[in-house]
């Protein structure tokens, strides 16, 4: 192996470190969020029960993707963001609690009426969050599927 192609080698490595890092950072973040709003009881009782469900799941698959990098934690990272992608989605949409919308700060049917858009933007915030884990693990999942065996 020459030296450049070594130098190649670890640049790639470091990469992928650092990428996994960030993505089990990423998710970690998102499940104390999670935790933070559950502890604030802000939420319905399923709406509650759904957050620890999720962090049930995240919590440990990001302790996986940072220290072993393991595709299936990857893979199950990806798939509760894109979920809860969507959760939110409906609920930014008004379609939880009977289409009065999601009962968070400012509700979303209040930002519909035109008094309090912050309900609405910290559901965006909070989706932009998880399409960027969603990204995060899909991107680290197909570098370590295109790094070469040996």
């Amino acid at each position: 192996m020459s030296a450049a192609a070594s130098l190649g080698r670890r640049a790639g490595i470091t990469g992928i470190v650092f990428h996994s890092r960030t993505c089990a950072a990423v998710t970690a973040a998102s499940c104390l969020a999670h935790l933070w709003l559950v502890a604030g009881n802000q939420h319905g009782t399923w709406l509650n029960l759904l957050m620890l469900a999720m962090v049930a799941v995240c919590l440990p698959c990001a302790v996986h993707v940072l220290r072993h990098g393991r595709i299936s934690a990857l893979r199950q990272v990806m798939a509760a963001a894109l979920a809860m992608t969507g959760v939110h989605a409906v609920l930014l949409l008004g379609a939880g609690a009977g289409g009065a919308g999601h009962s968070h700060h400012g509700t979303a049917a209040a930002a519909s009426a035109g008094t309090s858009p912050s309900g609405s933007l910290a559901l965006l915030a909070v989706m932009a969050l998880e399409m960027t884990t969603a990204l995060l693990a899909a991107t680290l999942l197909a570098r370590l599927r295109a790094q070469p065996r040996g």
